[in-house]
């Protein structure tokens, strides 16, 4: 339609007394994604394969995380005994270091390079007595991976990837990024399950009101085409056509989605959660509970979720404990009564990932077969490997689910490999057979040996 046609519609609809019903709409709605064809996609007989990341910050207790057997005869400690029942759907990765250098502190390194594995951009933001640093120099596996599922009309999806975050601050620096776009390109994630909500579902509140004003604006064309010029019923004629358009596109969205499962209602959140600290376990169960939905529609098969920030301060007074994380994180061993904090804070965030694998584990594979656990891949990472040495050496990487195939149900250690070694194992479990990735001086010896 070029724009003197339009502009005379605009005129004549307004004559007519339909211009405010209708025309105004229909241009003015942009998340409607109208004749687009992102679920427009054959099904090559390919099982769904899914990837969450989900960040805890400030390190852990190594003496209460890690197991000390090796293989598949293993005993959890505290700090991950909330994942007793999936132990067998478990792989613990001990000995994957981040052993990217260069300007920052380690907890910008420690949260900047975790999943784009390459170095940070000199920048202004100063951290402790380190260099200041910037942004990361390249994308995040997260990225690569759902850019790869992207490329195919087979695996695309309506969002790609999904950046959820559980009292994330709003503030953008190097602390509160995780995912990267690319270089220069951080992520924000979404820390409001109500606005989560609506980039879910906003779409589809504007298709239901649209599909309600058209039989509207059906009866007002009939109502005005006796009574105008043949050059007036041309424009009518070209209305009507563009108005039929639009019901075809909105049926065959219905249809598509029937067929996916993508059409059932939105869920309902609990009205009225403050985003805030004391909040904090019930926002991580809407965010969790979101992550599922969306999943389940097939609006994205790689996520993250994001706890706080690198440097994460969260106050668990709902566990007994009033000072902030990052603090008592730094203090030394030999306080006992911190390090049993510090295990009880690392229990909590094993509790809710116990909550997501659990309702992974429950839900059948829409469209397939067994779970969704058994399509997904969940890996619980962090920034360090201890908060109060800072160290970047034994990197938390606990994976649970069957979305890569891997051998799962063991403990395995390693001698002081670089993480870019899994990432790249991350990308070839989708397929996407990289060479490198990240700092290249890292993946000589390729991908991450004995997961499969």
């Amino acid at each position: 339609m070029n724009l003197s046609i339009r502009f005379n519609r605009r005129q004549f609809l307004k004559q007519t007394g339909i211009s405010a019903a209708a025309l105004p709409f229909l241009m003015g709605l942009p998340s409607l994604g109208l004749g687009a064809d992102s679920k427009a996609k054959g099904n090559k007989g390919k099982r769904k394969q899914r990837l969450i990341v989900m960040f805890s910050p400030n390190g852990v207790v190594p003496k209460t995380f890690w197991p000390d057997q090796e293989g598949a005869d293993f005993q959890l400690k505290e700090s991950l005994a909330p994942l007793e029942p999936f132990k067998k759907r478990m792989l613990s990765l001990h000995g994957v270091c981040n052993k990217i250098k260069g300007d920052g502190d380690g907890h910008m390194r420690g949260i900047g390079c975790l999943l784009t594995g390459i170095e940070l951009f000199p920048g202004n933001i100063q951290g402790g007595s380190d260099t200041p640093a910037g942004w990361s120099k390249g994308i995040s596996i997260d990225q690569e991976i759902a850019k790869f599922l992207q490329a195919d009309p087979a695996t695309r999806t309506r969002f790609g990837s999904l950046e959820f975050g559980v009292q994330v601050p709003e503030r953008a620096d190097t602390w509160t990024r995780m995912s990267y776009a690319g270089a220069n390109q951080p992520l924000a994630p979404i820390s409001d399950p109500y606005q989560m909500l609506n980039k879910l579902y906003g779409q589809r509140k504007d298709q239901e009101a649209l599909r309600s004003i058209l039989d509207d604006v059906h009866a007002d064309l009939k109502k005005v085409s006796s009574g105008i010029s043949a050059e007036d019923r041309r424009l009518l004629e070209q209305h009507a056509e563009f108005v039929r358009g639009t019901e075809k596109q909105l049926a065959q969205t219905a249809e598509l989605e029937a067929k996916t499962g993508a059409n059932r209602q939105a869920p309902t959140l609990p009205g009225g959660v403050r985003n805030d600290n004391e909040r904090m376990p019930q926002l991580s169960r809407m965010q969790i509970d979101l992550l599922m939905d969306s999943f389940q529609a097939d609006f994205a098969r790689v996520a993250t979720l994001q706890y706080t920030q690198s440097v994460g301060g969260a106050k668990m007074s709902w566990l007994g404990i009033n000072e902030g994380h990052h603090h008592l994180s730094h203090e030394p061993d030999e306080k006992q009564d911190v390090q049993d904090q510090l295990t009880k804070i690392n229990k909590w965030y094993a509790e809710e990932l116990a909550y997501l694998v659990k309702r992974l584990n429950d839900t059948p594979e829409p469209g397939g077969t067994g779970s969704m656990l058994d399509n997904t891949l969940v890996i619980w990472t962090n920034e360090l490997g201890k908060g109060n040495s800072h160290t970047r050496d034994d990197i938390p990487f606990i994976c649970l689910g069957g979305g890569l195939d891997w051998k799962m149900g063991r403990s395995l250690k390693y001698k002081k490999v670089p993480h870019n070694r899994l990432l790249m194992a991350m990308a070839h479990g989708f397929g996407h057979r990289i060479d490198k990735f990240g700092n290249p001086e890292m993946c000589k010896d390729g991908v991450l040996n004995d997961l499969v």
